[in-house]
This record gives C-alpha cells, sequence and structure tokens, in this order.
C-alpha cells in the first residue's frame, strides 16, 4: 500500500487500523477496542488491554530465540571505551535490578526518578521500573539541584536512581552533590536512592538511604514482568513549561509501544536486528522513544553514545560510530549537524570512514535549515529526512515514511502528516485557511496513540495549555503552513511568528535566508521591541571556521540577502555575530531569553541550558549595536 492509501486509512477506520498495528506488539490480555472516548477530550487507546513493557523491550525477543542478538552498543569516546550487551544479557541485568526494587518495596504505580548519564544502565533503570509496572521519570543528568528538587516534589517518588557522576570534553559533573543538594531543598523524601559508582568519581553514599548499584543488587531474586493496563502510565517526562513550573507529560503504555513500534519499520524503514543510532540523549523525549523504548521493542540493535558530535575528539565522530556498528539510521537533532558542519564545512573527515552501511539520516528537534540538509545530503550521499515531533507526541507529527514509500524530499519540509495525526491550519478563530498562509498548526482530536492523554497530577493545566484554544484540537504551540500537495512546513514556535508595522512575519524564514549565506554556519532571529514598528527582526550570526570574510561584510551581505529575498517589509537591519547561541541540551535555541536580553527584561535563566555563560556573551554582542536601547 501507498502512503496516502495508508493514511486515508487511519483516518477513515482509526479503530481497524490500530488494532492491526496492536498486533505488532505481546499483550497478556488483548484490548476489546482501540480507542476510549469516555472522558473526551480526555482519549484513551488499548485501555483495557494488559501487557508490559519490558516484557516487549525484552523478554519476547530472548522467547523468540533471538537472545544473543545484540540490544544495546554503549559508545564512549568519553572513556575510550564500547561495551555491548545482548538481549539475554540485558533481560538478566534488568530483571536483577528490577527484583532489587522489588525487595525495597517498588511497587506497580510508584514513581522512580532517574538521574543519570548515557549509559546501558540508564536504560536498565528504564526498563526495570516498566517490568515492575511503576512509573520512571527520567531527569536530565546534571540538572541543577532546585529543578530536581521541583520534580522530585512534583512526581513524590519511592525512590531515586541516579549515578555518581556524569562526563563532558574535559570534565567531570559531579552529579551526586547535585542530587544531595536536591534532596536538602525537596519537601518529598524518597524512601532510599540508588548510586551507580563511575571510576571517573566515586561518590559518598549516605548510610541508610544511599545504596551502591551493585551491592543493592547482591543476591536477591530476579522479578518476573508485572501485566499492567493499557493506560496504565510507563513515565512522566517534564517539559519546560510557560510559567516556569514544568509539565510532567504523561505516557500510557499500550498506545506508546504501539505507535513506536509501528514507526520503526514505517516511518524509519528498520528491520530487527539492524542498528538504529538516536544521537540524543535518555533525558529528552528522544531518548526515550527511540534510544530506550522503540529499537527495543521492534528488536533492534540500539547505540548509546557517550559523546559530542565535535570535540569527541573531532568533527569525525558520528562517522566513527556509524562504520564501526553498521548504523543503517542516524536521527538527530539539526544543531548536530550544524556544529560538524561548522567545524569541517567541507565534510573532509566524512571521506576517512566507510559509511556504505547508512542508508537514511532523520533530523528532528528543531527547524532543520535547507542548508544544513543539503550539506548533509551532499556529503552522505542518503536520503536526509526533517521531521517534525514535539514532547508531548512522543513520535512523529510529521515526516516522510521511508518504510512505506519515499515521498519526494521537499528541502525546509518535514514531509507529510503520520497516519492518525489529522494536521490543520487555523487562523486567530479557530477557522482553517487556505493553502499556503501561515497560522497556528493544530492537530484534530483524538490524536494518535502514543501522545500525551494528560499532564501529572494536572488535568486542568492540560486542558489550558493544550485545548482550550481551539476546541477540538490539540494546539501544537507552533505555526506554520500547509501547501497544495499536503506538505507541512514548520515556521515557527507561534511566539516567534513576529509583527513589524502590521505585517506578521516568519523567524524561520529569516532564518533560512542567513543560513544559506556561505559563512554562515548557524543563525537565530529573533523580534525585538520597537517603538515605531511595534518589533524589529534582529538576526545572530554564527561562522564557519576559517570564514576568510570581516564579519561586519558578512553582517552587511545577510541584511542585503533578506531584503531580496523576503523584502523591504521585513525591515531586516539588526544583525551581530556571536560564536555560540544559547541552547538548551537538546539543541534547541533559546530565543525567548534572547528577546529578554535584547529587550532588557529581567528574565530566569532557563534550567535547561547547556552553558549559562553564554549569555553574558550574548549581552556583550547585543552592547555593540546599542542593545538593550
Amino acid at each position: 500500500m501507498r502512503y496516502a492509501d495508508i493514511y486515508d486509512r487511519a483516518k477513515t477506520d482509526p479503530e481497524a487500523f490500530w488494532m492491526e498495528a496492536a498486533e505488532g506488539v505481546d499483550w497478556v490480555s488483548r484490548p476489546s477496542r482501540a480507542l476510549s472516548d469516555e472522558k473526551a477530550p480526555l482519549y484513551e487507546w488499548f485501555a483495557d488491554g494488559m501487557l508490559n513493557g519490558c516484557w516487549n523491550a525484552v523478554d519476547r525477543h530472548v522467547a523468540a530465540g533471538h537472545g544473543d542478538r545484540l540490544a544495546i552498543i554503549h559508545d564512549s569516546p568519553l572513556t575510550g571505551t564500547v561495551h555491548k550487551i545482548t538481549y539475554a544479557e540485558l533481560q538478566a541485568r534488568v530483571a536483577s535490578l528490577a527484583g532489587a526494587l522489588r525487595a525495597k518495596g517498588v511497587e506497580k504505580g510508584d514513581r522512580v526518578i532517574i538521574y543519570m548519564p548515557m549509559v546501558p544502565e540508564a536504560l536498565e533503570a528504564m526498563l526495570a521500573c516498566a517490568r515492575l509496572g511503576a512509573v520512571h521519570s527520567v531527569v536530565f543528568g546534571g540538572f541543577a539541584a532546585n529543578e530536581l528538587a521541583v520534580r522530585i516534589d512534583d512526581c513524590a517518588p519511592k525512590c531515586i536512581i541516579a549515578a555518581s557522576c556524569g562526563l563532558e570534553p574535559g570534565r567531570v559533573v559531579h552529579y551526586k552533590p547535585l542530587l544531595d543538594g536536591a534532596l536538602e531543598i525537596a519537601a518529598h523524601k524518597p524512601e532510599f536512592c540508588v548510586i551507580f559508582q563511575r571510576e571517573q568519581e566515586v561518590a559518598h553514599l549516605e548510610e541508610g538511604r544511599d545504596h551502591d548499584w551493585h551491592a543493592f543488587q547482591y543476591g536477591v531474586e530476579p522479578a518476573d514482568c508485572v501485566p499492567v493496563e493499557g493506560n496504565h502510565p510507563a513515565y512522566i517526562l517534564y517539559t519546560s513549561g510557560t510559567t516556569g513550573q514544568p509539565k510532567g507529560v504523561v505516557r500510557h503504555t499500550g498506545g506508546h509501544l504501539v505507535a513506536l513500534n509501528w514507526s520503526m519499520r514505517n516511518l524509519y524503514g528498520m528491520n530487527p536486528g539492524e542498528v538504529f543510532w538516536a544521537a540524543s540523549d535518555v533525558g529528552w523525549v528522544v531518548g526515550h522513544s527511540y534510544i530506550c523504548y522503540a529499537p527495543l521493542t521492534f528488536g533492534c540493535t540500539t547505540i548509546v553514545f557517550e559523546g559530542k558530535p565535535v570535540g569527541t575528539p573531532d568533527a569525525g565522530t558520528f562517522w566513527r560510530v556509524i562504520r564501526d556498528h553498521g548504523v543503517k539510521c542516524l536521527f538527530t537533532a539539526p544543531t548536530a549537524f550544524r556544529a560538524i558542519k561548522r567545524d569541517d564545512p567541507k565534510g573532509v573527515l566524512v571521506g576517512d570512514y566507510d559509511l556504505s552501511c547508512l542508508e537514511s539520516l532523520f533530523l528532528a528537534g528543531e527547524r532543520a535549515d535547507p542548508d544544513t540538509i543539503v550539506w548533509a545530503q551532499d556529503k552522505l550521499g542518503v536520503p536526509v529526512i526533517d521531521h517534525w515531533w514535539q514532547t508531548e507526541t512522543g513520535w512523529a507529527i510529521a515526516g516522510n515514511p521511508l518504510g512505506i514509500e519515499q515521498l519526494p524530499v521537499k528541502i525546509g519540509s518535514p514531509s507529510v502528516p503520520m497516519p492518525g495525526y489529522d494536521v490543520q491550519i487555523l487562523d486567530e478563530a479557530g477557522h482553517p485557511v487556505k493553502p499556503g498562509e501561515l497560522g497556528a498548526i493544530a492537530v484534530k482530536l483524538p490524536l494518535p496513540p502514543g501522545t500525551l492523554p494528560t499532564l501529572w497530577n494536572a488535568e486542568a493545566r492540560f486542558r489550558k495549555a493544550y485545548l482550550e484554544h481551539f476546541p477540538g484540537y490539540y494546539e501544537t504551540g507552533d505555526a506554520g503552513m500547509i501547501d497544495e500537495d499536503g506538505y507541512l512546513y514548520i515556521m515557527a514556535r507561534t511566539d516567534d511568528v513576529i509583527n513589524v508595522a502590521g505585517h506578521r512575519l516568519s523567524t524561520g524564514a529569516m532564518e533560512e535566508v542567513l543560513a544559506s549565506h556561505p559563512d554562515v554556519a548557524e543563525c537565530a532571529v529573533i523580534g525585538v521591541s520597537d517603538t515605531l514598528k511595534g518589533q524589529l527582526p534582529m538576526g545572530f550570526l554564527c561562522l564557519n571556521k576559517g570564514a576568510e570574510t570581516a564579519p561586519e561584510q558578512v553582517v552587511k551581505e545577510c541584511v542585503k540577502l533578506v531584503r531580496d529575498r523576503i523584502g523591504p517589509v521585513a525591515a531586516f537591519k539588526l544583525a551581530v555575530v556571536v560564536d555560540r547561541l544559547p541552547k538548551t541540551r537538546s539543541g534547541k535555541i533559546l530565543r525567548a531569553t534572547m528577546v529578554k536580553i535584547a529587550d532588557g527584561e529581567s528574565f530566569k535563566t532557563p534550567a535547561t541550558i547547556d552553558d549559562p555563560a553564554i549569555l553574558d556573551e550574548i549581552r556583550a554582542a547585543l552592547a555593540t549595536i546599542g542593545y538593550p536601547a
């Protein structure tokens, strides 16, 4: 069947479509139906089925005779080690940890916070929770104590599983003091902590509360899988909220496994036994979906990578990992490729590695600018697929379904909606706009399986944040358009559509123009306050290494480019060259914070920022062009 037929089938008969997709996972008792709508607009999928997430990700492959297949490859250029774990070994390790947690009283429905770096033990902790029916909440390793404390108080974990430290190029990140600080601040006190001691730093353990990872498991009976309902929460993942209070996105077990399992073949074109690499972190939704649950449930080998796209040791580290481990599909953020391209603009290092195993590159997490896509296509010679999704959705809203048919790539578009997503572009009043017109991107309810059913202990906030503005729709918070072929274009967050003298303009469109300049490696455009025009666009430009053109000249040329391609209506005259852009650890540019700095407003340093020192660099750069005014 072709994509259009499959999409239409999911739209016209979602019940039959998703019940058929549900046959791809193992059930203890099969659901009587796919969609439960009694609580609409709070929909649930496969609610009355019984299954176990760990069984599906691990045990069933061993039971099917694939125990010797590699489940996890841990590649850490920061320690210079590679560790390979088969499905049979993973089963034994996860059952042991789950047994130790059960012996300490962790049961179905209890929450467990996981605070770990990119090591296999992080996945083992997630799967051990799933094995028991406990609800895990992974907090990005190295998060500040106060931010960790907020999450402890929100989900009230029975225990915390952490590591002694994490590693960054040239430094050790001390996790245990951050955890201790969070436990001092938090009102809720977990009953115990389990600490995985790394040889790079052995942390002090608090007697009575803290347990060593290995000693904790000694002599304990391994745990079997506990069946849970299809609508039982698998995990809570916190994402930043506009109020500063994090939002706990809930993921139900049944729909989560069904959607992810379906996506591995149909979207990513994978087969069981092949190697899939999502170069992300377990602290982010990509790590949950496509480092842990999707590849393992589907029976692939997943790579857990502890390193950076550049600097560990150079801009060829991604190519080395692909070659060494036979990666078929790489999934990463555009910011990773921009970093590689900035360090190695001509792609010289690509030629040092045999990448014949690589068949596709998927990009997500932020807008993939055309220049980066063209560079990757040219250097790798494989389909480069931009696809779009959110923490809330858990898997792609739109993409190019390589496993069904490779649709024509339109650079700048994440292609077409995935089955189950009825994507529409709405004006402020909630009416659909014409093809090619900019508007708010919304998805008609119900959302497909795998998406968030609600927020943790915050149903009213869920309704207000996502459902109230456009009744009958899920509001994505993104702005864009759909062309006459049905291709979706994500132009900006709704907040990033700026109003210049009454003209609604997309900052994303301006960024595409700036990124096309041969000396610009990366860029961001924000809207700053202006007494005459309301807002004016301001550009921040990071230049390629070895760029010979003077920064002042690059700025002049970029201003002219925007004027030529978008027109005088953009009023683009402000731009500054910076060494780097402030980003979250997942690679998203902190545009809202940059706006506040430029407008001279007070702000709270975002908890997700990769390096707070960058904000001082932005201030200094803005001062050179007279901002704040």
